[in-house]
C-alpha cells in the first residue's frame, strides 16, 4: 500500500511541476500574487484556465497523499 501511494505521490510532483511550466505568465505583479480582485466574483472557477483548474487538482491530491503517506509510518 505504501508503495502504491508512494508511486502516486511521485506521479503527481512530476505531474505538477509539468503542468506549471507550461502555464503562461501573468503581468499581474503583487496583487496577482495575492489575489488582487474583488472576493465578491462568485464565478471565479470558470475563470480559471483549464492549466491552473489541473495545477489546483494536482495540488489537492498531492496533498493528500502526503498526508497519508506521513499517517502510514
Amino acid at each position: 500500500m505504501k508503495t502504491l501511494l508512494s508511486c502516486i505521490h511521485i506521479i503527481v510532483a512530476v505531474l505538477m511541476i509539468v503542468v506549471v511550466l507550461l502555464q503562461q505568465r501573468r503581468q499581474g505583479g503583487f496583487s496577482g500574487v495575492f489575489g488582487g480582485g474583488t472576493q465578491a466574483d462568485s464565478g471565479q472557477w470558470q475563470r480559471f484556465t483549464p492549466l491552473t483548474k489541473i495545477t489546483i487538482v494536482l495540488a489537492i491530491v498531492f496533498m493528500i497523499t502526503s498526508f497519508f503517506i506521513v499517517f502510514l509510518n
